[in-house]
């Protein structure tokens, strides 16, 4: 009986605490595009890292020569995300996104538009 009762905790410490406790990644790598008024942004390079763990959504972006930009938002039930993101000065970039086991994407908008296929690292 003893060795059952220690079977089932360590199934539950590691397969079912395992589960829980695994986040999915995602990156994307890539040049922006132009909104009115910027004529670089096809110039700028960005890596996005988006990390979900259940509902929760947390992001890093880096532009290339500019510092790194965090962001956080909820998964709605059908897999979408929006947040803003403080890219300093009182400016703001919107993110909005998908997470889907077909396809997912993401967008930041703002000074330029980031946007494309978020890959499964």
């Amino acid at each position: 009986m003893r060795i059952v009762t220690l079977a089932m905790a360590v199934l539950a410490l590691f397969g079912i605490g395992a589960a829980w406790a695994d986040s999915v990644v995602y990156t994307l790598t890539g040049m922006g595009t132009g909104v009115l008024g910027s004529s670089k942004c096809a110039t700028y390079q960005i890596t996005i890292d988006v990390s979900v763990d259940g509902k929760a959504v947390k992001g890093l972006f880096k532009q290339q020569g500019r510092p790194e930009r965090p962001f956080a938002a909820t998964l709605d039930d059908k897999g979408a995300f929006k947040a803003k993101a403080d890219v300093g000065e009182g400016n703001v970039v919107d993110v909005s996104g998908t997470i889907a086991d077909k396809e997912s994407r993401i967008l930041l908008d703002g000074y330029c538009k980031f946007e494309g296929k978020l890959t499964r690292k």
